[in-house]
């Protein structure tokens, strides 16, 4: 798969680099984003999220499209988006943000512009998306996205603080409006 940029109004959706390393680093420190975007091993250190980045950045499988989210007029970093589990036409979509972007409908405006190009440019059809349903601001990005529920899975997901926890699915289709 090749790498794109996908603009959306004043956000910039673009491939990992490796100076993208101690923003993300920073950002996998806060709480919020451990808690509901666990990262496997220790602690996050320069080399973890060197890693990070490159790994994400490597789209040569397939598998996964992952983005970082920055502003469009200076580069900083705002969040990620990522497309995961590509496979026979379906994908799975996660998100997060840095604190100062939240409040600012970065996650759904990034959610919804990777979602398009998923359908147009992938040809997808269908893309899940699962939150933890202690985490109500991952439904409202969800449900402003324009990703219905569809359940509830229980027990699912083993969070950043150890436990496993319900999660609501909520998916689009390409055919959906």
């Amino acid at each position: 798969m090749e790498h794109v940029e996908l603009s959306a109004a004043d956000l910039l959706l673009r491939p990992w680099r490796d100076e993208d390393a101690p923003a993300v680093r920073d950002a996998l420190r806060d709480p919020a984003i451990a808690q509901w975007n666990p990262q496997a091993g220790g602690p996050i250190d320069d080399e973890v999220a060197l890693l990070w980045v490159r790994r994400r950045a490597d789209w040569s499988t397939g598998g996964h499209a992952s983005m970082a989210v920055t502003a469009a007029a200076d580069g900083e970093l705002l969040g990620s988006v990522s497309l995961h589990r590509i496979h026979d036409g379906d994908a799975s979509i996660g998100y997060w943000t840095v604190p100062a972007a939240r409040g600012r409908h970065v996650a759904v405006r990034a959610v919804v512009r990777l979602t398009d190009w998923a359908f147009a440019d992938l040809g997808l059809h269908r893309v899940e998306l699962c939150h933890a349903v202690a985490n109500p601001a991952s439904c409202r990005v969800a449900d402003r996205a324009g990703y219905p529920a569809e359940g509830t899975l229980r027990e699912s997901y083993r969070y950043g603080d150890g436990r496993r926890y319900d999660e609501h699915l909520h998916a689009r289709l390409a055919t959906d409006r």
